[in-house]
């Protein structure tokens, strides 16, 4: 496109969006479940299986004690950075803290080495002692919920998570496909770390919970469930359960079918219990589903259950994913080549209107050519005339549009948010708070209908000023759509809800203290800013391309206005320069219906090869 002058700003961008798009778009799963629930171990079996070894820290004593993200980014080398758990002592939310690297502690990590890449990963399962002040500062200790504090040992000292939060870039298949492992640890922790809760596992595109068979949902798993994972969207498609250890249940005394009868009534029971449907409910032995896989016993594996979780994953949670990419894709190619064939059709036709004018001048004299000449420099006179009317309308466009980028901006949103935040940080119990936020949720939910409003507005305004331009100068102009602001008015919403939690009566204590109530404002904050930034990407691509379409028509008709005076200037100057020139055009026509037809090669491979194959998943899988 570039190469033959179809590529304007607008175009480009939308390019480059959607490459960044296939390129960055990730599918985020997390794993969730209290201590001890085989979690790691599952991560282990359906990901790590070929290593031929564990991975993840998952025998006895060693589990994940800090949320650990695992995913794969190609500029930065393999490695394992740990954020110290100290930085929960300190503001900045967790999104900050990505931003500074320095402030991690990196081990690099050798992929072909999978001994190498265990042990070094065991650094997730770290922990340190710290006294009760220290834990209580850090977010493990709270007076008013005894129960749920960890247990003291001979010295008085508490046993806490050594890291805040770790990050693991690793080349695996899968991975580099896209996929996002969250593997969070306990309760406790959960609790602890604000954003996990409002920002990370709301925004997981599945969530996989890991109960154990044996024991079925017990109350801290009822906690985690209801106060962390329940929501009030009712696509059930993005959690899925997973009753685990199913092999404790294997017992020498009981039939298969007894056997199975009891796996049944406990998936049953847990269905009804977390108020999900039963197909979501998926029973399987991770350990034995590892086992299976490094040591190639068929038979095992499919008693292990393992390839059940695995198709769920794959065929549905990831693969749904996949389609709404493909489909992103194919939308966005689709209209691009659309707009492309736009100004390619106008060239056909500015040639076709020269061929004419120029064959209407074979055998005429020079008074006749003459006049023609003077008859074009009068239509681009009176066109270029006509770009002060254009100018005038862009004027009012732009104005609109200021206002659209004032209220989306980030000055906007502090100002909306300094009732909620003055009320959160004030000292003691936040009195009113849950008042305050619901009317900063209102206010945000306004100012998003506001814009909706305007870009309806401005939308009305293009569209018919499209049609004028359309019906003057036989451009085919067609405003593009404009951005829908529901999406976002559904992340409000769902940022408000998985913020509720923490204003109940319940967590009034936790709420009083500062360092607590200063992450979850931050937290907040990060998560709203993002939203706000999203919403404002979309409006400026809109603005964008349909500028950028007008200035592509606006400019192939001065290009074409040049090229008709050239062509009789040519004529009036050289004897034989009209056979010439009309040779010269059917060249150019040609040339122009060979780059229309090397675009619909190349926009049909990019939405053909981006159709998701079912068994992509599959492969990656096994």
């Amino acid at each position: 496109m570039k190469d033959n002058e179809l590529l304007d700003a607008g175009v480009e961008e939308r390019l480059r969006r959607l490459e960044t798009q296939v390129r960055s778009d990730k599918v985020m799963v997390a794993f969730v479940a209290e201590f001890s629930r085989g979690k790691s171990e599952m991560i282990n079996a359906v990901f790590f299986a070929g290593y031929g070894r564990r991975i993840m820290p998952a025998s006895a004593g060693r589990t994940t004690m800090c949320p650990t993200e695992m995913g794969y980014d190609a500029d930065v080398p393999p490695c394992l950075r740990l954020l110290p758990i100290e930085t929960r002592l300190q503001p900045q939310a967790l999104m900050e803290w990505r931003m500074a690297p320095e402030k991690w502690t990196r081990i690099d990590l050798d992929v072909n080495n999978p001994q190498q890449l265990a042990l070094a990963l065991e650094k997730v399962a770290e922990t340190r002692k710290v006294t009760q002040d220290e834990a209580r500062a850090l977010g493990f200790w709270h007076n008013q919920a005894p129960e749920d504090n960890p247990v003291l040992d001979a010295q008085g000292m508490v046993e806490v998570p050594r890291w805040r939060h770790a990050l693991i870039n690793i080349a695996h298949p899968l991975l580099k496909q896209g996929l996002v492992i969250l593997d969070t640890p306990g309760l406790n922790a959960i609790g602890a770390e604000p954003e996990l809760t409002v920002s990370l596992i709301p925004q997981a595109h599945a969530v996989v919970f890991i109960l154990g068979a044996d024991t079925g949902v017990t109350k801290s798993d009822l906690s985690i469930w209801r106060e962390h994972l329940i929501t009030e969207t009712h696509d059930t498609n993005s959690r899925l359960v997973v009753l685990n250890k199913i092999d404790t249940l294997w017992d020498a005394l009981s039939t298969p079918a007894q056997i199975q009868a009891q796996i049944d009534r406990q998936k049953t029971s847990t269905a009804d219990i977390l108020g999900i449907p039963r197909d979501r409910v998926i029973a399987v032995s991770a350990q034995k589903g590892l086992v299976a896989k490094v040591t190639d016993d068929a038979a095992l594996l499919q008693q292990s259950c393992l390839p059940v979780l695995e198709d769920a994953l794959g065929r549905g949670m990831m693969g749904k994913r996949q389609q709404i990419l493909a489909d992103a894709m194919v939308s966005g190619i689709s209209d691009l080549r659309t707009e492309t064939g736009r100004v390619i059709n106008i060239r056909k036709r500015d040639l076709t209107e020269q061929m004419m004018e120029l064959k209407g001048l074979q055998g005429k004299n020079a008074t006749v050519i003459k006049h023609m000449r003077s008859r074009i420099s009068q239509e681009q006179t009176e066109f270029d005339l006509g770009g002060a009317k254009i100018h005038a309308v862009r004027s009012v466009h732009l104005k609109l549009l200021r206002e659209v980028f004032s209220i989306l901006g980030s000055r906007t949103l502090k100002k909306e948010m300094s009732q909620l935040t003055e009320t959160l940080t004030q000292k003691g119990l936040k009195l009113g708070v849950k008042k305050a936020y619901g009317e900063t949720f209102d206010r945000l939910r306004g100012n998003l209908q506001k814009v909706q409003a305007l870009c309806n507005e401005i939308q009305t305004m293009l569209a018919a000023t499209f049609r004028q331009l359309n019906g003057e100068y036989g451009f085919s102009l067609q405003a593009p759509t404009e951005p829908q602001m529901a999406g976002y008015l559904e992340e409000l919403d769902l940022v408000e809800r998985s913020h509720l939690q923490y204003l109940g009566i319940g967590n009034a204590f936790k709420l009083a203290q500062p360092e607590f109530a200063d992450r979850l404002v931050r937290a907040l904050s990060t998560r709203l800013r993002n939203t706000h930034e999203a919403a404002l990407a979309d409006v400026e691509l809109w603005s964008k391309s349909a500028a950028a379409q007008l200035d592509a028509q606006l400019r192939e008709r001065r290009r074409n206005f040049t090229r008709r005076i050239e062509a009789i200037d040519r004529i009036q100057q050289a004897a034989g320069g009209l056979e010439d020139r009309i040779q010269d055009i059917e060249q150019q026509s040609t040339a122009l219906n060979q780059i229309d037809a090397k675009l619909a090669e190349l926009t049909e491979y990019l939405i053909v090869s981006n159709q998701p194959s079912s068994t992509v998943v599959d492969v990656e899988f096994a």
